[in-house]
């Protein structure tokens, strides 16, 4: 550091000091300014220090970090900025809080958790990524999903597509014994209410918003001519008529605006390399069942006949794996055991149940095992969106109304191996598309159930405001 000039004379000034170090002097203004040589040193050092530092670990602001910069979550453009409706409680988290009575034939509470995905399960894999989650859930998890999207706009004036987080499908469950129809109605009433008054309904009259329901479209499709299962009314409510609808099974005639999406599995990995690795280890997994079944018997329904078929072949051959599902305690509800069945066969047969689709469907798929469907209905009018185009190469049609249902390993053994090889590679091609991504993960590095609704939502309301 440097003194200012004195008023007096130092002592001693044409002399050294005999306690003190020789000063040193600096000539400033032609007058001599004496310094000890400590601090010049100590000045000198802490000064070159300083320059060493900054050229050797320049400021973060003025450095570009492209590793950084590429981690960021950017909206790619397949997608249109949406917007979330920040709705009322009783639409959507209020329900939630409400668990034990979700459903009147099962506590809902340990399945909400984790944001809809369920209990952990780590025996199957990493804790983060594998959940026993229920196959009703869809809709929250959807909601988790797009909260953290990249092409999510807080500003409802750049939104082309609206998203209406109404848990519909867990309310639904919660109704099925209500005996008064205005009281089970009475939530969806107030949810179309509610959005023909807002300023955003009136640009399209809602014709750019959606839905997303996790139980099928006749648990929300009851009429007065028709039986009543306890279903309410809310997709023939005129202002969600002309919505968008998603739901796990639409109706195949009267569901011009629903479109089907997966349902859940057990498998929400928040990387691509996750999903890459899972991805290699089904196409190399040893397949030793030619067919499986995952499944129990039904009763009074028509389109349950085949069960019957199906379980009686497979009982009776060295080649097909049977797991009969019962009620109460049963392999099927167990993860780990339904997926060890289906990673090992090569087909998996799909029959109907209490409605045409079914989760197993998207079970199968994970495992990369080649369904096999007895309907039309469960797969091929329902997720268009979501598997290729072509049927014949990722699946077998068998007619439950055909001779070919009478001999059901016999049809299979008829598809040559190589033909197999390449069917089960579209499978496994799939995966992502039919897997729920992790909700906390922003951007997972690959396409998921809803990035693919999303995409397709957008393209169908660009096209609608293409028109205007």
């Amino acid at each position: 550091m440097l003194f200012r000039k004195q008023a007096t004379p130092w002592p001693g000034r044409d002399k050294q000091s005999k306690n003190k170090e020789a000063p040193c002097f600096f000539i400033f203004n032609v007058t001599p300014i004496r310094l000890n040589c400590n601090f010049v040193f100590l000045f000198v050092f802490l000064f070159a220090w300083l320059l060493l530092l900054l050229c050797w670990f320049p400021p973060a602001s003025h450095v570009t970090d492209t590793k950084s910069l590429a981690a960021i979550p950017t909206c790619d453009g397949s997608v249109a900025a949406f917007y979330v409706y920040s709705l009322p409680a009783e639409f959507n988290v209020g329900l939630v809080e409400d668990c034990h009575h979700l459903n009147v034939y099962t506590d809902m509470c340990p399945h909400v958790a984790n944001r809809g995905l369920g209990q952990p399960r780590p025996n199957m894999g990493s804790a983060a990524s594998w959940f026993v989650t229920h196959q009703f859930i869809a809709e929250m998890i959807f909601h988790a999903r797009v909260e953290n999207h990249p092409c999510r706009t807080r500003d409802p004036t750049r939104a082309d597509l609206f998203y209406v987080p109404f848990y519909g499908g867990l309310h639904a469950s919660s109704k099925f014994r209500e005996s008064n129809l205005e009281a089970r109605d009475a939530l969806a009433v107030r949810l179309a209410d509610y959005l023909q008054g807002q300023p955003w309904w009136q640009k399209r009259h809602g014709k750019d918003h959606f839905l997303a329901l996790g139980r099928t479209a006749w648990d929300f499709m009851r009429t007065d001519s028709g039986p009543d299962f306890g279903a309410n009314s809310l997709l023939n409510l005129p202002a969600v008529r002309n919505m968008s609808v998603l739901t796990v099974e639409r109706n195949p005639w009267k569901g011009s605006s629903q479109h089907g999406i997966p349902y859940p599995s057990y498998f929400h990995p928040s990387t691509r390399d996750e999903m890459t690795t899972w991805q290699n280890k089904m196409r190399h997994s040893e397949r030793p069942h030619l067919w499986s079944f995952i499944g129990g018997p039904r009763k009074g329904l028509e389109k349950a006949a085949i069960r019957e078929k199906i379980m009686a072949q497979c009982a009776e051959s060295s080649r097909c794996k049977l797991v009969k599902c019962g009620s109460g305690a049963s392999e099927c509800h167990e993860p780990s055991r339904v997926l060890s069945v289906m990673k090992r066969s090569q087909f998996c047969l799909q029959a109907p149940g209490d409605s045409f689709t079914r989760r197993s469907t998207f079970d199968a798929v994970l495992a990369g095992c080649i369904p096999v469907f007895f309907s039309r209905h469960t797969s091929y009018t329902q997720y268009a969106w979501f598997l290729p185009e072509d049927p014949s190469t990722y699946s077998v049609y068998i007619d439950e109304k055909g001779s070919g249902s009478e001999r059901i390993e016999e049809e299979l053994l008829k598809i040559p191996r190589e033909k197999a090889r390449r069917m089960r590679e579209r499978v496994v091609d799939a995966i992502p598309r039919l897997t729920y991504a992790h909700p906390n993960a922003s951007d997972v590095g690959f396409k998921d159930a809803v990035d693919v609704a999303l995409a397709a939502l957008s393209k169908q309301v660009l096209a609608i405001n293409a028109r205007k």
